[in-house]
């Protein structure tokens, strides 16, 4: 599961990294180093009016949901099902998104110790490029011309060898030069897409491991990622 992330990056940089354009309503974006569900990731898009950056609620809604509750068990779909579950195979076949994040966060128990959070990023400091859904939801409640809200997904897929057995699972990080491919649905298949959705390669996250403030969305600031040794029970 992947449900912490960093995102202090300025997404006007995010945009330049990924050749997009910035799309309204990130311009007064704050950094923050403890992005939760239903908080704001940034979903890159890439389709008639070429490649956006634009900002999405994290916990995907599909378009046939009569509340947003289901929001709180759709932040990660699993690699393994993600074709098959009602919830995410439209925007499988056709919205595909990726999400830059600066890390993610997971815990691991570590022999008696209580769990101990760690931080995630790439080895060579580029921001991680999460494989994602998007959708737009509307309120059936709401009036015919109501807004809609764009939402997203993480998909995660079996832990690769730098998880370090902290979790038996991790986001899909895809690669830059991957990520054009997972955009691709005009000349790509569902089930070629499929195929890039693996864990990462060895070498490509580091990690160190962060104090337990980081479990409450309400403590932010860069002192999450500071390193903080494991503490023990005794």
């Amino acid at each position: 599961m992947c449900g912490r992330v960093a995102l202090f990056t300025p997404p006007v940089r995010l945009a330049r990294f990924l050749d997009a354009v910035l799309s309204t309503g990130l311009e007064d974006s704050q950094p923050s180093w403890n992005v939760g569900p239903a908080r704001t990731l940034f979903g890159l898009t890439d389709d008639e009016h070429g490649r956006v950056l634009a900002p999405y609620r994290w916990g995907l809604i599909p378009p046939w949901a009569s509340d947003p509750s289901i929001a709180n068990q759709t932040i990660n779909a699993r690699q393994e099902t993600v074709m098959e579950k009602p919830s995410f195979k439209a925007a499988y076949v056709s919205r595909p998104c990726i999400l830059p994040v600066d890390g993610f966060y997971e815990w691991g128990s570590e022999g008696h110790r209580p769990k101990q959070p760690h931080y995630f990023t790439r080895r060579d400091g580029e921001p991680l490029l999460f494989a994602g859904l998007y959708e737009h939801w509307r309120d059936p409640r709401s009036p015919s011309d109501a807004p809609t809200i764009a939402t997203v997904t993480v998909i995660t897929t079996e832990p690769g060898p730098d998880i370090d057995g902290i979790h038996d699972r991790q986001p899909v990080v895809l690669e830059k030069e991957v990520a054009n491919h997972w955009l691709d649905i005009k000349h790509r298949s569902p089930e070629q897409r499929h195929e890039l959705l693996v864990p990462s390669r060895p070498g490509i996250l580091q990690h160190i491991s962060v104090g337990a403030a980081v479990g409450s969305v309400y403590n932010d600031g860069p002192q999450l990622i500071e390193y903080e040794a494991p503490q023990s029970l005794f």
